[in-house]
């Protein structure tokens, strides 16, 4: 792909343009093919999570949005490793659960939410670069799977718990290492690399390509997407060579001393103060003593 066809990778558009409504169809895209249903966005849903500010945090993006069907999806993009990751996202969909029904409301306002987790970092042990989680009750002894009855406008109705409680995706970034040839493995090659075939079919990755062009960009825009991509390939390199698995986490003494390490090389390539506090969570006083 020539230079001039660069496409803008997935998490800085999420941060930047997914969220205009000039551009659902790219998630739209996205979530149809991930979900194997036609999904129809019809908001961008804001909260603490999701909103932009100056200060928006380096390693997390998210974007939640609420469908034609009523329904809440989470899609949460992760550049680099964070404790407690697993226990974060499970409190997300709580907290997204409990935001979007009123005090008073009857339990079947519940929202059905979709919890969607983008991540370029190695989580765990497993040979599948998407992996998938849901709520379902298996008999012990029989093996079968439970059917409640439920009213439903006061008409009593069957339902799997799968059509209820939240489901989780996995799509693990750095394990995708084969060609791309179904729509879901076009997605995802996009998602670990930024490249898009031209001519693809794939729901929302044509609208991508034309749209996530980087030189459609400003200069000042670009500027900023540039040293996003560089502090990220920096603290990936830093943490990937300093950050021992069988260290004890969350020992002050290193956890400062691998966040002024970060820092220092951050310094080096001439990234602003400001931007080096909000990415490592030191002073300025810290960083410009380094």
């Amino acid at each position: 792909m020539g230079e001039d066809n660069k496409i803008i990778r997935f998490d800085w558009a999420a941060k930047r343009l997914l969220r205009n409504k000039a551009n659902f169809g790219v998630l739209e895209g996205f979530l149809t093919v991930l979900l194997d249903e036609k999904i129809t966005i019809v908001e961008i849903l804001e909260s603490e999570g999701n909103q932009i500010h100056a200060d928006d945090k380096f390693n997390r993006v998210d974007i939640k949005a609420r469908n034609s069907k009523d329904e809440i999806v989470i899609i949460e993009i992760q550049n680099t490793r964070e404790a407690w990751y697993l226990e974060r996202i499970l409190y997300g969909v709580a907290k997204t659960i409990t935001e979007h029904i009123s005090l008073g409301d009857k339990y079947n306002t519940v929202k059905k939410v979709y919890s969607i987790n983008i991540l370029y970092f190695d989580l765990g042990i497993g040979l599948d670069y998407l992996y998938h989680g849901q709520n379902s009750f298996v008999g012990v002894h029989t093996g079968d799977k439970l059917v409640i009855n439920t009213r439903d406008k006061d008409v009593l109705v069957q339902k799997k718990p799968e059509e209820i409680f939240p489901e989780y995706f996995l799509i693990r970034v750095n394990e995708f290492n084969k060609v791309a040839v179904t729509p879901l493995e076009e997605w995802v090659a996009y998602l670990k690399d930024g490249v898009i075939t031209p001519g693809t079919s794939a729901p929302g990755l044509e609208e991508a390509r034309q749209k996530l062009q980087y030189y459609s960009m400003s200069e000042e825009e670009r500027h900023a997407y540039d040293e996003h991509i560089n502090a990220i390939m920096i603290q990936n390199d830093v943490i990937s060579t300093a950050h021992l698995e069988g260290c004890e986490e969350g020992r002050i003494e290193g956890e400062m001393k691998k966040a002024k390490e970060i820092a220092r090389k951050m310094k080096q390539t001439g990234l602003s103060i400001e931007m080096i506090e909000d990415m490592t969570g030191l002073t300025k006083n810290e960083i410009e003593d380094l």
